[in-house]
């Protein structure tokens, strides 16, 4: 909590500056999450509202070469108390000197060109409370030097303090079978825990159509390595576990290419565990594929995309979902005044044929307004994989936001 103490603050100056230097932004939202059938467990629910605000505060000076980003979040689930949470998103100062850049405080971090899943992106912690398909991140203390050259851009960070991951209480939903207890301490397998200090490093270029990064990363793996017991039923069956937390080093590689109305997408890294019972094995994981966009499909303005993307992990088939699978969908941008847009896919195991479906749409109401809605199903989920915690959660999402 240390990092929230010192943003709260902080926030608190902010407040206090004159109105003519502040450029403010944000939006306050409700949201509602209704499933199609009763849950596997009797203390979760069959609907959720709650209701969640994101203001953004942005001060520049010295003609821009000078910054200050703060944004806020905060959630109250009328259910999950897990998901009743705040975070501080950003609250960071940039600085450009020359050919030089320095951002230091809290900041989020974006790396990645798939479409279905970031291997490459670690910087930031998930806020997997938020939603399951693990795009929303917490804000990371960070310390990070810039330089862009003609040979390429270079990013190094210094990462001072560990964001654990948030999941789901015992009354949210969707979540796993065996509630993640995140009120107990979380299990470090080496001495420094928490304050261990990560270091990355990114290197990005183009050439011509194609964009490429290579990147390093050495710290704590963002994703727990197990998880250990510490709760069982009558019948000595786990009831609750608590997250383990590994040394890494991962090596990855991102890119894409363009091809007139063709891009290809590439994600790869390879992982070696630094301490704990995985001490010196390696996993490897890959996500490659295509988008192919038909420009005005209708005769009109609309787009209609095609995207192709196969999953491929050697890590073991209980750790993740991504193992063998083949993601498809398309996607429908209308090009209108409301900024319509529709995503729907599934995404297959080749083994098992379990599909996790999807729909997201999106679409600006008014000047001020943004209706967003989701819905995800899982279908023929196996016992003793991922997904079969959630094979009676298929559910449907609606969010209103006022963004000012």
């Amino acid at each position: 909590m240390k990092h929230i103490l010192t943003g709260l603050i902080l926030a608190t100056t902010l407040l206090q500056m004159p109105v003519y230097a502040a450029q403010w932004s944000g939006y306050v939202s409700g949201q509602y999450r209704g499933f199609f059938e009763d849950p596997a467990d009797p203390r979760q629910h069959n609907s959720y509202l709650s209701a969640a605000a994101e203001p953004e505060f942005y001060h520049s000076w010295q003609g821009g070469d000078h910054s200050f980003n703060t944004i806020l979040f905060y959630r109250v689930d009328q259910y999950d108390d897990n998901r009743t949470h705040g975070d501080i998103r950003e609250l960071s100062w940039t600085g450009v000197f020359d050919r030089f850049e320095m951002t230091a405080g809290i900041s989020k971090v974006f790396w990645g060109v798939a479409e279905t899943q970031h291997l490459v992106d670690i910087i930031n912690q998930t806020d997997l409370v938020e939603n399951v398909d693990a795009e929303d991140k917490l804000g990371q203390p960070m310390v990070k030097l810039s330089t862009a050259q003609d040979w390429g851009n270079v990013d190094f960070f210094v990462l001072p303090w560990f964001r654990e991951r948030t999941f789901p209480g015992v009354e949210g939903r969707p979540r796993p079978e065996v509630v993640v207890d995140t009120d107990a301490d979380a299990i470090y397998d080496f001495s420094a825990g928490q304050d261990h200090v990560d270091l990355a490093l990114r290197y990005s270029h183009y050439i011509g159509e194609w964009e490429f990064g290579l990147s390093y990363f050495s710290g704590i793996d963002r994703l727990p390595s197990n998880f250990v017991p510490v709760a069982f039923d009558a019948n000595g069956q786990p009831t609750a576990v608590v997250p383990v937390y590994s040394l890494i080093n991962q090596a990855g590689i991102d890119g894409q290419v363009f091809f007139g109305d063709w891009t290809w997408k590439l994600e790869a890294i390879n992982k070696e565990y630094r301490s704990g019972d995985r001490k010196g094995s390696h996993t490897f994981q890959s996500v490659f594929g295509f988008e192919y966009t038909w420009v005005g499909f209708t005769g009109g303005a609309s787009d209609l995309g095609f995207v192709v993307e196969y999953h491929y992990s050697d890590a073991n088939a209980r750790e993740t979902i991504f193992d063998n699978d083949l993601a498809t969908a398309l996607r429908f941008v209308l090009n209108d005044a409301q900024s319509t847009e529709v995503l729907l896919g599934f995404l297959t195991d080749a083994e098992t044929h379990t599909a996790a479906g999807f729909i997201e749409a999106s679409r600006r109401l008014g000047q001020s307004w943004v209706l967003e809605a989701e819905l995800r199903t899982y279908n023929g989920t196996e016992q003793d994989r991922p997904l079969y915690s959630f094979r009676f959660d298929n559910f449907v999402q609606l969010d209103l936001a006022y963004h000012f």
